[in-house]
């Protein structure tokens, strides 16, 4: 038998969205090798081709490496109010770019973002379910 312990809830989410901000790396990493891309981006032909969509970009990335340390240092309440409303953004988010992204040379692309959808789909899951205390 193998003993089993119970993840805080927090820990949990930390988690998962640790989980979310590899598979953003990766995804990123890999693009690189997209035949093109390289030279794009050398060159400035590419969707982050000004100061403030570079900008966005970063504040659209920070948000979820953010909430590896917010879900564990906030207040229960808006921890889990935050991580209900920002999982569930994220995960519209990447359902959007995994539909958009279809193509031959994007598979990888597509892949990471459904994977994306479901982790953020279970930082919701989780945080919905966060339990409560009982009074007596």
């Amino acid at each position: 038998m193998l003993e089993e312990y119970r993840i805080n809830v927090r820990i949990k989410l930390s988690l998962l969205w640790t989980s979310v901000m590899f598979c953003y790396v990766y995804g990123d990493y890999f693009e690189l090798y997209v035949p093109g891309k390289v030279e794009d981006l050398l060159n400035g032909n590419n969707i982050l081709d000004d100061p403030s969509k570079l900008l966005m970009a970063s504040i659209v990335l920070a948000i979820p490496a953010f909430m590896i340390a917010l879900s564990s240092i906030l207040p229960a309440f808006l921890s889990r109010w935050l991580n209900i409303v920002l999982g569930s953004l994220y995960t519209a988010l990447m359902l959007f770019i995994g539909f958009s992204s279809i193509s031959p040379w994007y598979g990888f692309y597509v892949l990471l973002a459904f994977l994306e959808s479901m982790l953020t789909a279970s930082i919701v899951w989780y945080a919905w379910r966060w339990p409560g205390t009982t009074s007596e």
